[in-house]
């Protein structure tokens, strides 16, 4: 397995969809990358010559934030959100969804598992 880094990506991909499963580098990304580098991104990641792993990793260690970093930054960005109290923030402090989905029947991600409401006593009519 080639490890770029520190993640090992799947020898029987081809590198396009390969490098995907790097956390903050999706399909454009992985285009753009091997644009860039002037590797053949249909070549699977077994077929990769040392070279090519090392254009890679140097590439996106100069270029892109990735993995822990990105994870770090974008956690930095809701702290601020919340302590600023824009409305994202109240929505991510109250564990609401932050980007204008309906809350009234979905939203089970966010909210968590459902809690029971007592019903109202019924009278009962004779």
């Amino acid at each position: 397995m080639a490890i770029v880094s520190g993640i090992e990506i799947p020898n029987n991909k081809i590198g396009l969809i390969a490098l995907t499963y790097i956390f903050g580098i999706g399909l454009s990304t992985s285009k753009r990358i091997f644009k860039d580098t002037g590797i053949d991104e249909n070549i699977k990641v077994r077929n990769w010559s040392d070279e090519d792993i090392n254009k890679i990793r140097k590439y996106i260690s100069s270029n892109l934030r990735i993995e822990g970093e990105l994870r770090f930054e974008i956690q930095l960005d809701i702290k601020r959100m919340i302590e600023i109290g824009c409305y994202r923030g109240i929505r991510h402090r109250i564990g609401l969804p932050v980007r204008g989905q309906k809350t009234k029947n979905n939203c089970r991600t966010r909210k968590g598992k459902k809690k029971t409401v007592a019903n109202k006593n019924k009278k009962k009519i004779k």
